[in-house]
């Protein structure tokens, strides 16, 4: 399974140059995690609402071009794998065709492996509900 998220960038992701700064692939990456979760029909709310985070615990970023000011880009994400305790995925954010704009150009492959948290903190079993949802998601490609 494999979700499709659209974000613009802002102007206040960018620097003096109208270039996105390079975090922000993280927090689009985020983007696309909660999106692939809400395709599945849970939400993050829900899972802290069962007493349970995801925490980033790795976070691997390729950069291969820049994403500018006003760009539309498409994230894709990808359930790679899930544990008792953690979940990976995988992102490749591409730019959007649009009149001037170089169709299509891949910008980042990214990939991030999250950890199941109680609220102290202490690793924790991902809820069976979730875990199910993750798992099944995780089968599609399979």
């Amino acid at each position: 399974m494999i979700t499709a998220s659209e974000v613009r960038v802002r102007y206040a992701e960018t620097d003096q140059m109208g270039v996105a700064y390079h975090t922000n692939y993280l927090v689009w990456c985020e983007v696309g995690r909660t999106d692939f979760i809400r395709a599945l029909g849970a939400s993050y709310a829900e899972m802290e609402a069962a007493g349970v985070m995801l925490a980033v615990a790795e976070a691997k970023v390729r950069y291969h071009a820049s994403a500018r000011y006003d760009d539309v880009l498409r994230v894709e994400t990808r359930l790679t794998a899930v544990g008792s305790r953690s979940v990976t995925f995988e992102y490749g954010i591409k730019r959007v065709p649009a009149p001037g704009v170089v169709d299509g150009t891949r910008l980042v492959t990214a990939s991030t492996m999250l950890v199941s948290v109680a609220p102290g903190g202490r690793l924790t079993p991902i809820p069976p509900r979730f875990r199910a949802l993750l798992d099944a998601a995780r089968h599609v490609d399979d």
